[in-house]
């Protein structure tokens, strides 16, 4: 063992009285000096910087078409939307106008009889008929003897009737459904409990 000597590190040889120098020990696993130092890191991080900052923009280009793509699919909707509801009655109009054209018509013979009158009521009310349902709008005319609706029939008054409570007596006024939604409930009375 070599005598500590202050302000000597372990590394320098020590010598004692007459002796020849130590070398420093060596430490286990110590790489030797002349190893090869690793390559510098600053071309492998400025290479991975390059690559990232391509993949960024890549993604940030994608993404702003995404963005510009979502704007035009929702103006494009909005335009489709403000035209529907403009031109909702469209197809009803188209139905109608025929219609109006036979009464105009109707209202121009001036020396029509009764007959012809009636006979031209009767084709207009068939074409208007044919018009609604075209559209959806369906009539409501419960029969006597079924069953009250409170969903589609509208009660005016109950009266004494030969049939079961809470049925049908008679039709007020036709109601009518557009696409299975009420439009005017039926009016009708209802046979009161006995």
């Amino acid at each position: 063992m070599h005598p500590k000597v202050p302000g000597c590190n372990r590394s320098d040889p020590v010598m004692t009285n007459n002796e020849t120098p130590i070398p420093p020990q060596e430490t286990p696993n110590a790489a030797p000096e002349s190893a090869a130092a690793p390559a510098p890191a600053g071309t492998d991080l400025a290479s991975r910087l390059a690559e990232l900052e391509a993949k960024h923009a890549e993604v940030s280009d994608a993404y702003l078409r995404a963005k510009a793509e979502i704007e035009n699919v929702r103006r494009r909707a909005d335009e489709e939307m403000a035209k529907a509801r403009k031109y909702a009655v469209e197809g009803f109009a188209e139905s109608m106008v025929p219609v109006k054209d036979s009464l105009e018509a109707a209202i121009a013979i001036q020396n029509a009889t009764n007959e012809q009158l009636l006979e031209g009521v009767h084709a207009t009310l068939r074409q208007l008929s044919a018009a609604l349902e075209r559209n959806k709008v369906v009539e409501l005319n419960p029969a006597p003897g079924s069953k009250f609706d409170p969903h589609q029939h509208q009660a005016i008054s109950m009266v004494p009737a030969e049939q079961e409570a809470n049925t049908v007596v008679a039709v007020l006024q036709k109601g009518y459904l557009i696409a299975e939604r009420v439009l005017r409930p039926a009016l009708v009375t209802v046979a009161a409990p006995k």
